[in-house]
């Protein structure tokens, strides 16, 4: 039988509030969560209703794993710009950015009515090649310095292919892949193996993040290495940054070896004009995008090197087939243009995540002495909570988590008005003022003192 869900008792509210009237705090983690679980139960009760209503047609009433929660999920009713709207009709400030995607927020006015107007004049699924796939790669192609370039539904596919693609090329099967990594639902490395629903699982070979030497060694002495793939900085940390230095070992070691190099740019190309990539002065074979590229609809791309991209051709006998009826819909490739050709231009992508560096350096400074640490670049943060509280963070192993912490401040920062991932991974929306990343920045700051016992170093 599936696990029920408890609502809160009449004394047990009556409790909680007067707690929260007085300002009690709790001097331990675990009272404080049950509290904190109480009064969301309290406040989102049709949010409950939904999600019983879900569980007899969905497995745990979810669809999409990182989205549930316990004890139950919030459910969303609309978008408006940088807000969303819950059910129970709270409104929060958005900084999941839909993990990245929701770069250009809900209700862009352009890109609302580039997809109206492509609805009405072109229309959906028309089976056939239309001058709006062109029209997009060349974009993409000059601004990422991309020779070649496939559309995918998904960041998953993209790697999915740009693996096949070297693999057919290079004749070989081995994969460095790094620890803590995450190339989509099938390609999963959440400490040094791959995780349970991963493919191919005979054909990886894992390095550790950010160390420069088992790099090497992986790479140049592991032997039918066709792929080195890897991220710029780490999504699933949240946001852990490779270092310059081990970046540029990562690809010589691969260049070196005669593996193709790709680079998984699905989160992080929104981080400049032309991507991490363009910020490190990285070369390589090819690399995924995804995202927001998309304008909010469902998108994935690969592109690179003509030599390993041609193997697509199929004007070539022997080359592989690449099909997919999505990979070519009318309002991603719309939507898609208009975003990156007139909303997110270099420069603006240039000015946002300068932004996001203030607002990180922001967090940063509050979370001196304490056990917070804020990791990230640009526009995406992520914040942890840590045992020793070091505020550098290389890979997985370094990252000794306290996940009730972490619960804790998701459920407060949501009382405040924030709508935040579980995992505390910020990805900002473009819009967003100013104004109300400081409120959350107070609200951080605010969370800190009243909790000073649990989280002071």
């Amino acid at each position: 039988m599936p696990p029920s869900i408890i609502a809160p008792s009449p004394a047990a509210v009556s409790d909680i509030k007067v707690h929260v009237k007085s300002g009690h705090v709790h001097a331990n983690i675990e009272d404080a969560l049950v509290d904190a679980r109480a009064r969301f139960a309290v406040r989102n009760k049709t949010s409950l209703q939904m999600h019983e209503e879900a569980t007899k047609s969905l497995p745990g009433g979810n669809t999409r794993s990182l989205l549930h929660t316990a004890p139950f999920p919030l459910y969303l009713k609309k978008g408006e710009d940088w807000k969303v709207f819950s059910e129970d009709g709270d409104v929060y400030t958005d900084l999941v950015g839909e993990m990245t995607a929701g770069l250009f927020g809900h209700s862009q006015p352009l890109i609302q009515q580039t997809l109206i107007n492509t609805i009405q004049n072109i229309g959906l699924n028309l089976g056939g090649t239309t001058v709006l796939e062109s029209q997009l790669a060349s974009h993409l192609s000059e601004r990422f310095s991309l020779p070649l370039i496939r559309f995918t539904n998904s960041g998953t596919e993209a790697n999915l292919h740009a693996l096949q693609a070297a693999k057919y090329f290079t004749g070989k099967r081995k994969v460095v892949v790094f620890s803590g990594g995450y190339h989509g639902g099938c390609f999963s490395f959440p400490e040094s193996e791959p995780a349970v629903n991963c493919v191919d699982k005979e054909e990886w070979i894992v390095a550790e993040y950010n160390d420069i030497e088992d790099t090497r060694r992986k790479i140049e002495e592991s032997g039918d290495v066709a792929a080195v793939v890897v991220e710029g900085m780490q999504g699933h940390g949240p946001y852990l940054a490779g270092t310059s230095t081990f970046l540029q070992q990562v690809q010589t070691s691969a260049k070196k070896v005669g593996a193709v190099f790709i680079l998984d740019e699905v989160m992080t190309s929104r981080l400049s004009g032309g991507g991490l990539k363009e910020l490190e002065g990285l070369e390589p074979d090819i690399v995924t995008m995804g995202k927001y590229i998309g304008g909010g609809v469902t998108f994935g791309c690969f592109g690179g090197s003509k030599e390993v991209m041609r193997v697509y051709d199929p004007r070539e006998n022997s080359g592989l087939a690449h099909s997919g009826t999505f990979n070519n819909n009318t309002l991603t490739l719309s939507a898609g243009f208009v975003g990156m050709s007139q909303i997110y231009t270099p420069d603006v992508a240039r000015e946002f995540n300068a932004m996001g560096d203030r607002f990180r350096e922001k967090l940063q400074k509050i979370s001196e002495g304490t056990k917070m640490t804020v990791t990230g670049r640009g526009s995406l943060i992520g914040i942890h909570f840590l045992e020793d509280g070091r505020k550098e963070l290389g890979n997985y192993r370094e990252r000794k988590d306290i996940k009730e912490l972490r619960e804790l401040f998701w459920f407060e920062m949501m009382e405040e008005g924030f709508w935040v991932t579980q995992r505390v991974l910020l990805a900002l929306i473009l819009g967003t003022p100013w104004e109300e990343l400081e409120r959350f920045a107070g609200a951080v700051e605010g969370f800190l003192k009243k909790y000073n016992s649990l989280v002071q170093l």
